[in-house]
């Protein structure tokens, strides 16, 4: 793997996270929350560093060749999402009302590592983007190693764009109320919206 390949997977990687989604959803939510950005966003981080030591362990590959295994993930990702997603549009976050969230920081880093953990997007980059980008023959480092640096480069990108959402959204929407509302109900209805296409797209193939 040399820098060209490591470009290029930053590239496709980057396009991949600016995507809106499930992760931008909680971030942006987040951002209403005050502090409690930072510990939403290393919770999606931690989801992913999850996903990179399986990667690295070998057992993406299982998953990949169990269609069953990979049903059954995508099925429970959907399925809380469209679990958060209700509770946030029955329960929109507006600037202000925060601080009971903040103080639970564990609950806001385990959802946010169960959002990323069980994200269909996430599957896909780790089962069929990632290994487009390993060498397998004479190769510098080992595709173990390979895996490894290429998904903390992801954890970096994760980091590096969820933080931006959820410090512009904090900023921006802080001092008014109503748009605020409307994003937060937005962003439940997006992780309502995905999570409801997932599981009937996933339920239709059995």
């Amino acid at each position: 793997m040399d820098s060209v390949s490591l470009l290029s997977f930053l590239a496709v990687d980057l396009l991949l996270v600016c995507v809106p989604g499930a992760d931008w959803a909680y971030t942006i939510a987040a951002g209403l929350r005050g502090r409690s950005v930072l510990t939403a966003v290393s919770g999606l981080v931690a989801g992913y560093a999850l996903h990179t030591a399986l990667a690295v362990a070998g057992l993406a590959v299982l998953v990949a060749s169990s269609p069953r295994l990979l049903t059954a993930l995508t099925v429970a990702g959907a399925g809380y999402l469209v679990w958060l997603g209700w509770g946030v549009l029955r329960r929109p976050g507006v600037p202000g009302a925060g601080e009971a969230l903040d103080a639970s920081g564990p609950r806001v880093f385990l959802r946010g590592a169960t959002i990323s953990g069980l994200n269909p997007k996430g599957l896909l980059l780790y089962l069929s983007v990632l290994p487009q980008f390993l060498t397998a023959g004479g190769a510098r480092l080992p595709v173990p190693a390979q895996t490894a640096a290429l998904g903390l480069l992801h954890m970096a990108c994760c980091a590096a764009v969820y933080l931006t959402v959820g410090a512009l959204s904090r900023a921006l929407l802080t001092a008014r109320p109503v748009a605020a509302r409307a994003v937060t109900r937005t962003s439940g209805a997006a992780m309502l919206g995905i999570g409801a296409f997932l599981l009937v797209e996933r339920l239709a193939t059995l």
